[in-house]
Parts: C-alpha cells; structure tokens; sequence
C-alpha cells in the first residue's frame, strides 16, 4: 500500500488539536506529520469540515484553526468536488450504501487518484468508490493498515 496516493477525512484533522482525545491526538498528530511528506492530498470539504467543528465545538479560536488550515493548504495539494462527485454521492446516498457527505468526500478522493482515505468514521477495510478505508486507530497505537499506508516508500 506504500506510495499510493492517500487522503485524511476530517476526523483524523480534528483529533490533532482536540487535547481531550487521548492517545487518538498522538496518533493523530503522527498521521499528519508522515502524511505531509507523501503524496496525501486533502480536500475542501475536510477543511471545511475540520474549520467547522473545531470551532463550533470550542476545540480552538477561529484564527489557529483558519492558520492551521492556511499551514495545511501549503503543505498538501487539495481536491475539491466536482459535479460527478455529487452524481456518485447522491447515487449512493440514495442507494443507502454511505451517507451523503461520505459519498462525496470518497468520490472526490477517487476523482482525484488517491487509493486510501484515513478515517475513523467509515468501516475499516471496506472498499466505496475504489477508494479503501483505512482506519488509523489500532489497539495499541497506529493500525497496521495506516502503518503500511504511511510508510516511507
């Protein structure tokens, strides 16, 4: 799985600066740092995501989390959705396969040539759009299936 192109749901964003998520904020924290050095791409809608959250929640301040976003979007080249990510998510979401929202991030993942999107909030392991779910958190640290993902070549 090593040197395939990669995505991070939102989940994995908001973990890294929620100082009450435990062990999950370390992993969390590592997946980024790994992350930026390989060809992960974000997408608007996790960022989006994350701004929401993070501030609604009063997880940070309005201006670290939109310079950490700023960071971020220095760091990683970002997807944004098109009209056939939201054909395929609403194809899906009424098929009751996904939800909407994770019907689109996972067809603009796909459209944009990454094989695996780091997430928490889907099944682990389970193929949507071509794109395999790999769930970061493990029994003891970093899953074995984000492990390989985020190898160093």
């Amino acid at each position: 799985m090593s040197g395939e192109r990669f995505s991070l749901d939102t989940n994995v964003l908001v973990y890294a600066v929620d100082s009450l998520a435990g062990a999950k904020q370390q992993i969390a924290l590592d997946v980024i740092r790994r992350a930026a050095r390989l060809d992960c791409h974000l997408t608007i809608q996790a960022l989006s995501e994350f701004f929401v959250a993070t501030t609604r929640k009063g997880i940070a301040p309005k201006a670290e989390v939109a310079a950490l976003i700023e960071g971020w979007l220095e760091v990683f080249p970002v997807l944004g959705h098109t009209t056939g990510a939201a054909r395929i998510a609403l194809a899906q979401a009424i098929a009751g396969a996904v939800s909407y929202w994770d019907a689109l991030l996972v067809a603009t993942v796909a459209e944009g040539g990454c094989a695996a999107l780091i997430s928490e909030d889907m099944a682990d392991g389970v193929t949507v759009s071509g794109v395999i779910i790999v769930n970061p958190f493990g029994d003891n640290g970093l899953s074995l299936a984000a492990e390989r993902l985020l190898a160093d070549g």
